[in-house]
């Protein structure tokens, strides 16, 4: 049995400015070269992403801004929203989100592939549930 290798933690946002890169195009190679690009795109989008505070965390953190980008990472703290927002700009779906107390959660229809790469970036205290019809819960861990 092998021991996995601990992820690096990314905070929510540091995460959407990634994926939202991948989004666009941007390959490991230019992800990682991101402190060294001459220039960054601007983000017209609701969420209005700077990438410079991206390129900031690759140069003042690059190990842990290498194994993000090539081995995968971990969220530090997720919210509800946070989800959402991760949901939409890695996949690019809209997922449904359940706000009443005691019954929050976030719903969307997932891959086998999306469900394991959601799963493997929840912070600690939430859990990806399948639910009926091919839908994914996303809940936080209740006791």
């Amino acid at each position: 049995m092998t021991e996995a290798v601990d992820k690096v933690k990314l905070s929510q946002w540091d995460a959407l400015l990634l994926e939202s890169l991948r989004g666009l195009g941007w390959t490991d190679e230019a992800l990682l070269n991101i402190a060294a690009a001459g220039e960054l795109p601007a983000d017209d989008s609701d969420f209005h992403f700077d990438y410079s505070q991206l390129a900031a965390l690759a140069a003042e953190q690059p190990a842990i801004y290498r194994q993000a980008v090539t081995q995968g990472y971990q969220i530090k703290y997720n919210t509800i929203g946070g989800i959402r927002s991760w949901i939409l700009v890695a996949f690019g779906r809209e997922p449904q989100v359940e706000r009443e107390e005691g019954k929050e959660a976030v719903e969307i229809a997932l891959t086998e592939a999306e469900q394991q790469r959601l799963q493997g970036v929840l912070s600690i205290g939430w859990r990806l549930v399948p639910a009926a019809g091919g839908v994914s819960r996303i809940e936080p861990v209740r006791n």
